[in-house]
């Protein structure tokens, strides 16, 4: 079982700066892929980052790509989702989530991920 626990949401003005962490309990933490959604009010779930495992690979929407990193600390057990230039189109829920069984090629899509945290609201105004 993994519990996935997001914080670090809040309000900012375009073209600041939050980062959001995730604490992932569980023994199964250091081997699952690990990754962020976000939400728009009445809008589907739609992928923002991943990273696998290891930490050697990291994928992006096209959204969020050159403002946004996702790292992990395996010691921590935490995921990061540092967020830069942020713009009121970033306002959203967040969510993190957790893929136990490594799955490949599916990182962008829901169904890929076996744990969601409760979400983190993120509010950026202009």
């Amino acid at each position: 079982q993994v519990q996935v626990v997001e914080s670090g949401g809040g309000s900012v003005q375009a073209g600041g700066s939050l980062r959001l962490s995730c604490v992932a309990t569980g023994r199964t933490f250091s081997s699952a892929n690990m990754g962020w959604f976000r939400q728009y009010p009445g809008k589907e779930r739609e992928f923002v980052a991943s990273i696998t495992w290891n930490g050697d690979n990291t994928y992006y929407s096209n959204s969020v790509k050159g403002r946004f990193t996702i790292s992990r600390d395996g010691a921590e057990n935490t995921v990061y989702l540092q967020m830069n230039d942020l713009k009121p189109d970033d306002t959203a829920v967040y969510y993190c989530v957790a893929d136990v069984e490594r799955r490949k090629n599916v990182q962008f899509f829901k169904m890929a991920y076996d744990y969601w945290g409760q979400g983190t609201q993120v509010t950026v105004s202009s």
